[in-house]
């Protein structure tokens, strides 16, 4: 076990640097310029590849560790995290070249099985880069195909990264998950945006999990409710099927802010029999959590 404590970094320096220093003990660290950042751990032959930023590290949970080395950890997997400090999609050609290394070192090829795995920005970068490693399974939360604006001119939400290469090499998304052996694309319908990103991704072998009705942005609500590491462990072992990730959000029926955003949602309709119930589930769970906060124990109510 190491003893280096990433969650007691002060700066987004200080933890890098202790990034670092973890790379030393598990794997290895790799500076790519000056935005991004490579994070090896070695374990086994199963290898999750992650693309996450300092921010959502920082944001996991007490450890302050990449999700896809937390999942790696507790079962045993090896670990690659591209680690960015800017929202600059992985553009930058020091990435580029890494992973254009990996290739000709045959890196992936030593893995019988590689998830590569990405929310939004690095949704994109989880898919543009999973060419480098044919047979790979592919997992992207509400991702974007491109930002080019000849092809995602609709896509305002990002306008000032329409300027970063979506064009030369691992460019357009969908293209490049042609050596993959599954894709699984989860967006929900009701967001424009993500749903046209989504139809881009339309391939044999690209399975679009629709998570309908989050009232929220699909990956913040699963990070919400911790759902994004069970997805990412049914996505590397081959089982994730849209039954399975629709049994897991039904743990939204007892999350009290999705329940919160249903009541409004619902009275908007002006159907107040089925409002009452919303709110009144609501309330239970927030009257259920404060009195847990002072010690008192409450039956739980099963959920619906």
């Amino acid at each position: 076990m190491t003893d280096i404590d990433l969650s007691t970094a002060r700066t987004d320096a200080e933890w890098l640097a202790r990034l670092d220093e973890l790379g030393d003990e598990l794997g290895a660290f790799t500076p790519l310029g000056s935005q991004h950042a490579a994070f090896y751990a070695d374990g086994d032959d199963t290898l999750i590849v992650s693309f996450e930023t300092i921010a959502e590290c920082r944001a996991t949970g007490p450890e302050h560790k990449p999700l896809g080395l937390l999942v790696a950890e507790a079962n045993g997997w090896s670990h690659l995290s591209l680690i960015a400090r800017a929202p600059r999609w992985y553009r930058d050609t020091e990435v580029l070249d890494f992973f254009d290394a990996q290739i000709d070192e045959g890196f992936f090829d030593s893995f019988k099985r590689v998830l590569f795995f990405g929310v939004g920005m690095a949704g994109y970068a989880a898919c543009a880069f999973s060419l480098t490693a044919p047979g790979a399974t592919v997992l992207a939360i509400a991702p974007q195909a491109t930002l080019d604006p000849e092809f995602a001119v609709w896509d305002t939400r990002f306008k000032w990264a329409r300027r970063l290469d979506f064009r030369s090499r691992f460019g357009f998304a969908p293209d490049m998950l042609d050596g993959s052996r599954n894709a699984f694309v989860v967006s929900d319908p009701s967001r424009p945006e993500d749903s046209m990103h989504a139809a881009l991704f339309q391939r044999p072998f690209v399975h679009v999990l629709r998570t309908p009705r989050l009232y929220g942005p699909t990956p913040e609500v699963l990070a919400r409710m911790d759902l994004l590491a069970p997805i990412m462990e049914l996505a590397v072992t081959g089982r994730l099927t849209g039954t399975k990730l629709a049994a897991l959000l039904r743990k939204r029926h007892s999350d009290k802010a999705y329940l919160r955003a249903l009541t409004r949602h619902i009275a908007r309709s002006e159907r107040p029999a089925l409002t009452a119930i919303a709110a009144r589930k609501a309330m239970a769970l927030t009257r259920d959590a404060k009195t847990s906060q002072t010690g008192a124990r409450q039956p739980v109510e099963p959920v619906a």
